[in-house]
This record gives structure tokens, C-alpha cells and sequence, in this order.
């Protein structure tokens, strides 16, 4: 039993109600991107950027890697991209978190949705053809978010 003065070290707070946007560098997730900064910034939210990767797959033995192979990996990557797409202005008063999960995208941004209790949840729209006939992110996220979704063109 500890002191009531004494207290375990706490991890830094995580953020309360942001605007999380899914990012994977594509077209869309950077129009997406821009889109959620300026609705965090508006909002006066902070703004949870994450990106996810897909959980690596094995046929006939062989793995097939995702292609950041780590966490910290991808938080690197992820930092670079966000000052390569946000304007320089964009940073100035907004508060930036980033997420790197592994797994299937749509639960993992759900998830980070609910932990967080975001305000919002903005995607980029499918660009291929193919995601509008056997689905896709946004339409998995229109049946399952808890939260207002915003998908941008």
C-alpha cells in the first residue's frame, strides 16, 4: 500500500474527444487529413491522427509484412507525412496526437473512436472502383461508428 503523497508515474494523458482522421498516405487520407485539422482547429479539438497496419498474413508459409515493421517505425513515417501535408500554419494551437495500431482498420479506428470518445471521425472515400462493390472502411464505420463520420471526397 502506498502514501496518499506517494503516486505511481502516469502516462501522458491521452487526448479527450478528438477528431481522429485514418491516415495511409493515399490521396484521400491526405484531403481527409487536411479536412480533420481544420475541423479540430475550428472545434478548438485536438486532433488524433492514426494510422493502422494491416495484421501480416502467411500463404503457403511465407509471411507477407506490412510495411512499417514496427510502431516507432510508423510513428516516424507518420510525423513526417504530417508536415509534409498539413500547411505550415495548421500546427500553430493545434494539439497533435498520432496512433499506430496493427490490425484490421475499420475496428482499430472504432476502437480509437471509443477509447477516446471522439467528436468525430473523418476518412478519406474509397478511390478504387472495387471497395464500392465488396465495401470498404467508410461503409464498414456509416453502420458501426458511435460518433458523427465524416468521409471526404
Amino acid at each position: 500500500m502506498t502514501d496518499e503523497g506517494e503516486r505511481a508515474p502516469r502516462a501522458p494523458a491521452a487526448p479527450a474527444h478528438p477528431v481522429v482522421v485514418g491516415y495511409d498516405g493515399s490521396t484521400a487520407s491526405r484531403r481527409a487529413l487536411a479536412w480533420a485539422a481544420g475541423l479540430a482547429r475550428r472545434t478548438e479539438r485536438p486532433l488524433l491522427v492514426a494510422y493502422i497496419t494491416p495484421v501480416p498474413m502467411a500463404y503457403d508459409g511465407t509471411a507477407v509484412v506490412p510495411v512499417m515493421e514496427g510502431e516507432a517505425e510508423a510513428l516516424a513515417w507518420l510525423r513526417t507525412e504530417l508536415a509534409d501535408t498539413l500547411p505550415a500554419s495548421a500546427p500553430a494551437g493545434l494539439d497533435i496526437h498520432v496512433a499506430a495500431c496493427t490490425g484490421d482498420a475499420a475496428r482499430e479506428l472504432a476502437r480509437l473512436a471509443e477509447e477516446h470518445q471522439a467528436d468525430a471521425l473523418v476518412l478519406g472515400a474509397p478511390e478504387h472502383r472495387l471497395h464500392h462493390l465488396v465495401g470498404s472502411v467508410p461503409v464498414w464505420m456509416a453502420r458501426h461508428a458511435h460518433c458523427p463520420l465524416v468521409i471526404v471526397p
